[in-house]
């Protein structure tokens, strides 16, 4: 959000929306770690003095968030070329319900809990760009059980959703083995991201029997009620689709996913 005009980006969520047929589901975030310095700037936004290109990104999702429910924010001409309803003119096209469908993709506890705030679902991917020394799935799941405290003391009418991203791997050929057969031992990964301390999620490579048992221990993914799959697109689409069909063939059953 810190290289998005809100007010654009309103225009285009309600527009295909609409298209969709209210099936759009938005995932939107601060943004990850920059190839340029300071790419926000190229695009014509400057954080205000005092505060930082975060600050700036959440400011833009407030604008956002409030003009896809409806608010007013433009005043109208007095002489309009077309009757104007009363008030402060909204952003066109709305579209019902697209506010409870916008996601905020967290990194650390903390914008977990601002997220539920918002009142928007929450993403958390293989990344938390903090750490303690807790396993990543304990630490994710912590996160989860922040969100939804806060959520509960926001008094938000409606229950939110929570997804989790995981890289899973069922090895069961051949071409699996020759990819990812590591022998089941990934751990998480600990780094420096922006000058801070991250914690990168392991990735999940076994037989599916071995799989099953390692993905019951994996407290974040029992705290969510969504499981995103990461990929390796750049293996491509057929061997992708066997990726996943393997997953809902092997493993999913066993683990109650729907």
């Amino acid at each position: 959000m810190r290289y998005e005009n809100p007010l654009y980006m309103a225009e285009d969520a309600g527009a295909a929306d609409l298209i969709a047929g209210g099936r759009l589901q938005l995932g939107i975030s601060r943004g990850s770690p920059e190839q340029v310095l300071e790419g926000y700037k190229y695009f014509g936004y400057v954080p205000p003095e005092g505060s930082t290109d975060a600050d700036m990104a959440r400011q833009h999702t407030e604008v956002f968030l409030r003009v896809i429910e409806g608010g007013g924010f433009a005043r109208p001409n007095p002489r309009p070329m077309f009757p104007n309803p009363p008030g402060l003119l909204p952003i066109e096209p709305q579209s019902p319900g697209l506010r409870d469908r916008i996601w905020w993709g967290a990194g650390t506890r903390a914008t977990a809990e601002w997220t539920a705030q918002q009142g928007m679902n929450l993403m958390s991917s293989t990344l938390l760009t903090e750490d303690t020394g807790v396993p990543f799935h304990q630490l994710q799941a912590e996160q989860i059980h922040r969100f939804r405290k806060a959520w509960a003391d926001a008094g938000h009418p409606h229950e939110p959703r929570v997804s989790v991203s995981r890289s899973i791997f069922a090895l069961v050929d051949d071409r699996d083995r020759a990819y990812f057969g590591r022998g089941g031992d990934e751990s998480d990964q600990v780094g420096i991201i922006d000058n801070s301390v991250a914690r990168f999620g392991r990735s999940y490579a076994d037989e599916p029997d071995k799989l099953i048992e390692q993905l019951r221990e994996d407290e974040a993914i029992a705290a969510a009620d969504t499981l995103l799959l990461t990929v390796p697109n750049q293996l491509g689409v057929e061997y992708n689709a066997h990726v996943i069909e393997s997953i809902l063939k092997y493993v999913a059953p066993e683990l109650g996913w729907r």
